[in-house]
């Protein structure tokens, strides 16, 4: 149905503005209890074999909702109808900004991908958190953490982690730390060890003050090298970073089906879905190598179908993230996914 019907209609608006109607409309399941329950009735599926805990957290599943989609954390226990056992909100960056100038989303249908620019548009930590505090999660919430773009010293990059972290933690189950996408000027070279170290030595140490222990991941691109994964995971092993999560979008335009006219004409930004893939397995298998299975990866990029969800997870993955693959499958994909896991286990 989804396919057939609702997506051809979505897909004539411009992205973005059927990215707001598809949120509004979400957000109006919290108004009536009937549609609610319809939803979890046709969506939602418990399998106690797919249970798993990872960094010290129960999840009822390996399928959660990468970050992007539910910015301002409006909507996660409405998603979570849809089956997945985690959702990550954000990027959510200590002040409000508005992101990049419009059009900054675009789709490449032949490809089943999107490429954007948003730039970290949200509405702030204090917004998401008198959404959190009104609507309690029923849900496990991972916190994506950003910088704000007007910050561009060390001293306030680190400030803006720092603040985003503290005010969130009450909150959240577990954060991301996101120092990897390609459409904030400067964000990606937070990957660099000297200053992701800056970063991620205040949070680690402002936790240990904490009464309760939320895991912190850091979120990496799949286009750096080797070297810089390696240097991130030795950083990661030796002060107590809980996993990584791999990967983010990808500047890269290998592979695509789609005009090169069409795609130039689109410019700058990350791409993601299907031609993400190969490149996002790859990372995953060279992080379970090098760490020999000893930190959780969250294995994200190209999922598009279940095969490829088991594959992600038989690759090291101990959990994986969809995004484009809902926006492409529709809101079935979960359950297509949970069930394929469930009859056929790793």
């Amino acid at each position: 149905m989804y396919k057939f019907f609702i997506r051809p209609i979505l897909f004539r608006f411009n992205p973005e503005f059927a990215h707001q109607l598809t949120m509004r409309c979400l957000r109006l399941l919290r108004k009536l209890p009937l549609a609610r329950t319809l939803v979890r009735f046709f969506y939602k599926r418990n399998y106690p074999s797919l249970e798993r805990e990872v960094f010290g957290i129960r999840f009822p599943n390996p399928v959660g909702l990468a970050g992007g989609l539910d910015k301002n954390a409006d909507s996660y226990n409405e998603l979570s109808h849809f089956g997945f056992g985690f959702i990550e909100i954000g990027s959510l960056t200590p002040k409000a900004q508005p992101g990049n100038p419009k059009p900054r989303l675009f789709r490449l249908t032949k490809d089943q991908a999107l490429i954007n620019r948003m730039g970290i548009n949200n509405k702030g930590v204090l917004q998401a958190i008198r959404n959190l505090k009104t609507n309690r999660p029923q849900v496990i919430i991972a916190a994506n953490i950003a910088k704000n773009t007007t910050s561009e010293t060390q001293e306030q990059v680190s400030r803006d982690y720092d603040y985003a972290f503290s005010m969130l933690y009450e909150f959240v189950d577990f954060f991301v730390v996101n120092v990897s996408c390609p459409n904030v000027e400067g964000l990606t070279s937070l990957q660099d060890i000297s200053y992701l170290s800056d970063i991620m030595d205040v949070i680690l140490d402002k936790r240990m003050n904490m009464d309760a222990y939320k895991p912190i991941l850091i979120k990496i691109s799949p286009d750096i090298s080797h070297a810089q994964v390696d240097e991130i995971l030795d950083y990661a092993m030796r002060n107590g970073v809980d996993g990584i999560i791999a990967g983010n979008t990808t500047r890269s335009r290998d592979g695509l089906t789609t005009s090169p006219q069409k795609v130039e004409a689109i410019g700058k930004g990350g791409l993601s879905g299907a031609p993400l893939y190969e490149k996002s397995l790859a990372m995953v298998r060279y992080l379970a190598g090098k760490t020999e299975g000893k930190l959780p990866i969250i294995g994200t990029g190209g999922i598009m179908t279940p095969e490829q969800a088991r594959e992600m997870l038989a690759a090291g993955a101990s959990l994986i993230e969809i995004y484009t693959g809902f926006i492409y499958e529709g809101p079935g994909f979960p359950r297509k996914i949970l069930k394929y896991l469930n009859n056929n286990p790793l």
